[in-house]
């Protein structure tokens, strides 16, 4: 009796040590995992960045493992300080900053990994309706402009320039005005000609304050208009996490490709909470119409030099440099290829 007692017990004891090795497994199988965290500066909130709000909304981040948080920093000097001083990982801003950073001597420079937008997003509004716009009735109005030094501007005058328009010469061109208040500007008066981005162009056309009669992407062609980016470090240290970001990305360019402006607009919907949706396809399939959208990370050299050339013209670069200076496809190609 005692010896079967103990045999009892010892089957008891192991079943138990069993039951809750098996136990614990389960649980730690439970258990979700744990998420890397990424923290990305947008130099500003516009449905021109559409397949970043896909990536969110659609839980591609997410689905590499990956917690994204997105902070707005209104300016491409307030996004850089951000990223420059660790207070984010990566930018999603112009890729001039990284060569205005670059030619202050930057000891740990701003490497352009993935590339979001491909043309400009700005359109040209008129006052008055127009049916038949050639670029010369510009010549001898009021002209709002954007910001010195940004890429808006520096487009602008290129395209001007490319239509035989001497932009100091044959306009009243103001620059003097933020690019919060551009807009406001307009709609209360100043200016016959305005460039501006959407939705605001859209807005204007529908209640009536100006009609979109050209676009500055289509004029300029492909250029890394707005880009993800990371301090050369951060990218060293941690190569997997901008692989994954820059995985999710590419999703979300493809999703974005595939589906329709409805679609499109449906997902980036909770990031426009104030947008009226009619305008936001709107604007949506004007963007993707002209090709503003691109279909994968890659930044090519062809790319990087039409933006190099187009801030020369503007009187605004610095210093030329090398696509593979400030550039990373690797990561991109990579991630294309799996």
């Amino acid at each position: 009796m005692k010896k079967w007692s103990k045999i009892s017990f010892s089957f008891l004891l192991i079943s138990i040590l069993m039951f809750s090795l098996i136990a614990c497994n389960k649980d730690t199988a439970k258990e979700p995992k744990k998420l890397e965290k990424v923290r990305i500066a947008e130099v500003t909130r516009s449905i021109f960045y559409a397949p970043q709000y896909v990536a969110l909304s659609k839980g591609f981040f997410k689905d590499e493992g990956l917690d994204v948080t997105l902070t707005t920093t209104p300016g491409g000097d307030k996004t850089m300080t951000a990223l420059i001083s660790g207070g984010a990982d990566v930018a999603l801003v112009g890729s001039e900053t990284s060569i205005y950073v670059y030619a202050q001597g930057a000891n740990d420079p701003v490497i352009n990994f993935a590339q979001l937008t491909q043309t400009d997003g700005t359109f040209l509004v008129s006052r008055e309706k127009i049916d038949n716009f050639s670029w010369d009735q510009l010549k001898g109005t009021t002209f709002l402009g954007q910001r010195k030094g940004g890429m808006p501007q520096m487009v602008g005058e290129f395209v001007l320039k490319k239509h035989g328009i001497d932009p100091h010469k044959d306009l009243n061109l103001i620059q003097n005005i933020d690019f919060a208040n551009i807009a406001n500007a307009f709609a209360s008066g100043s200016g016959e000609f305005v460039q501006l981005f959407e939705p605001t162009a859209s807005i204007f056309e529908k209640e009536g304050k100006g009609f979109i009669v050209a676009s500055f992407g289509k004029e300029s062609g492909h250029v890394p208009y707005t880009t993800f980016m990371a301090k050369q470090s951060y990218i060293k240290d941690n190569k997997d996490v901008i692989e994954k970001f820059t995985r999710a990305v590419y999703k979300a360019q493809q999703w974005v490709k595939s589906h329709s402006a409805e679609e499109i607009a449906k997902a980036v919907e909770p990031f426009f909470p104030d947008t009226n949706p009619e305008i936001m396809k709107t604007v949506v399939d004007r963007y993707k119409s002209q090709g503003s959208f691109a279909t994968n990370p890659i930044l090519d050299e062809e790319e990087w030099n039409n933006l190099q050339n187009i801030m020369k013209e503007a009187g605004e670069l610095p210093k030329e440099v090398k696509h593979d200076t400030l550039v990373n496809t690797e990561i991109a190609e990579q991630v294309m290829k799996k």
